[in-house]
């Protein structure tokens, strides 16, 4: 996966220290009520579709350009879900960065679901009752946040406490 420039510049400064990275995940859903996954090529697993901003991006358009640009889907941000802190990952190259994730449900609006970047190796549909078995923890938990804020928007997105 190509690194942004920017983040090549920061290393430049920085080494492989720790940088503390703005992300966006999207749940995204058909009118079938399927959910939008891609199959990473940095773990094998079945994941939502993420991606990091680009410095000045506001969110949301960072996520609807990511999911476009992984997926070929297009889709409409209809509401923020969670904000969470992740764990500090660590690169096989030695870098070390740490994201806070800004999750959004979506909704599908056209396009035909494929591999469209080499940040995937598939991408598909799943039904909500058979999701993959190897689906990122990460993004089960993003998902809970975004089912669990469609059943009460009153209480907010999640976010750790």
């Amino acid at each position: 996966m190509p690194v942004p420039p920017f983040i090549t510049e920061l290393r430049a400064r920085v080494g492989n220290d720790l940088l503390w990275l703005p992300g966006v995940t999207g749940a995204v859903f058909d009118d079938e009520e399927r959910l939008l996954l891609v199959r990473r090529v940095d773990t094998g697993r079945w994941a939502l579709v993420s991606g990091i901003l680009e410095p000045g991006e506001q969110p949301a358009v960072a996520l609807v350009r990511e999911i476009t640009e992984e997926t070929g889907v297009h889709a409409e941000v209809l509401a923020l879900t969670g904000v969470r802190a992740g764990q500090p990952v660590t690169y096989p190259n030695g870098d070390v960065a740490q994201y806070l994730d800004l999750t959004f449900w979506c909704r599908y609006v056209a396009g035909e679901a494929t591999v469209s970047d080499d940040e995937s190796s598939d991408v598909g549909w799943f039904a909500l009752d058979d999701l993959p078995a190897d689906l990122a923890e990460s993004s089960r938990r993003r998902l809970r946040d975004t089912l669990e804020f469609r059943q009460d928007p009153a209480a907010g997105p999640a976010f750790d406490r």
